[in-house]
């Protein structure tokens, strides 16, 4: 199967999550999984959160910023992966000067 991110509605979600500003997301889901694309603008976040039945794998394709990860931050840039584990906590900050582009995918486990 192949998921073309260019057929997908742009959803502008003010605060996501809990988040500051706004995400420009594009979403494909089914009963196993949630792929997506996401773009934060400067000052832009998603709200920390904790994944209780799934996990999450974030890779960033533009820009930089920041992850709050069970209460610690640490830099992301292009090309960096960030993983959030079932049963753990984070956030996403764009804390860098231009968009901060990222693809993820959220498996649910059973």
């Amino acid at each position: 199967m192949n998921i073309n991110f260019n057929d997908i509605k742009v959803e502008d979600l003010a605060n996501f999550k809990g988040g500051e500003k706004s995400a420009k997301m594009q979403f494909f889901v089914d009963e196993n999984n949630r792929i997506l694309r996401g773009c934060l603008i400067p000052g832009a976040s998603i709200g920390l959160h904790t994944h209780t039945t799934n996990s999450e794998i974030m890779y960033i394709l533009q820009g930089s910023g920041k992850v709050l990860y069970d209460g610690e931050y640490s830099e992301v840039h292009v090309g960096d992966v960030h993983y959030c584990p079932k049963g753990h906590e984070h956030s996403l900050i764009n804390s860098g000067k231009e968009d901060l582009i990222f693809f993820a995918v959220v498996p649910e486990h059973k």
